[in-house]
This record gives structure tokens, C-alpha cells and sequence, in this order.
């Protein structure tokens, strides 16, 4: 039988945690054995392989060319891509409804 290695002391690095505290930052690390601190990467890793990798099967004719693909997908996938979390607007349109109903007297230029 194969058993997972032990993990509790994996993400707990004192000088990390002590980094993280002087920065004012939460980390983002769950407690042992709780696997939610992963499943936002994990499923936007999924979203990736799905939506690039999947559904555009091609032989890549090098790394240059699948980390060029890659930033544009982040770059589509953070400003024009619609979210069904955020009812079916890109994250630029949530962002500036945002700020239309917090800051209505604020104009923000639109990032591009």
C-alpha cells in the first residue's frame, strides 16, 4: 500500500509565517489536512488546461511560444472573460459597476 508523504510541516516555515506577519498578511494556508487553501489554484489550473490546452489541441513548436499563449489566456481570463461568479461580466465590468455603486463621484480609467 502506498501512503501519502507527511505534510503538516510542508507550508509552516516559521520565517514564512513571521514574513507574512510583519507584511500584515493573512496567508492564505488552512489547517492540516484541510484541502481548501488549494482548490481556487487548483481550479483555475483546471480552467486553463480546458480552455487553452483542450480546446486548441496543437503541438507547441516551443516553450517561448505555449508561455506567449499562456499570458494571453491569464490576460483574457482577468479582464474580458465573463464569470458566472460574478454574474456573467468580465472582471474589468464588475470592477467599474464596483466602483459606480461605492464611488459614483470617482472616475477610474479603464485598464487595458
Amino acid at each position: 500500500m502506498l501512503q501519502r508523504p507527511v505534510e503538516p510541516a510542508q507550508y509552516t516555515s516559521l520565517a514564512f509565517t513571521d514574513a507574512l506577519a510583519e507584511a500584515g498578511i493573512t496567508g492564505s494556508i488552512g489547517s492540516v489536512g484541510d484541502a481548501m487553501d488549494n482548490a481556487l489554484m487548483e481550479s483555475t489550473i483546471g480552467l486553463y488546461k480546458t480552455e487553452l490546452i483542450e480546446r486548441h489541441p496543437r503541438s507547441w513548436t516551443g516553450r517561448a511560444e505555449l508561455e506567449r499563449e499562456t499570458a494571453a489566456w491569464v490576460h483574457w481570463y482577468n479582464t474580458t472573460r465573463l464569470h458566472s461568479s460574478i454574474d456573467y461580466n468580465s472582471p474589468i465590468e464588475y470592477e467599474q459597476l464596483y466602483r459606480e455603486h461605492t464611488h459614483p463621484a470617482i472616475s477610474i480609467p479603464e485598464v487595458a
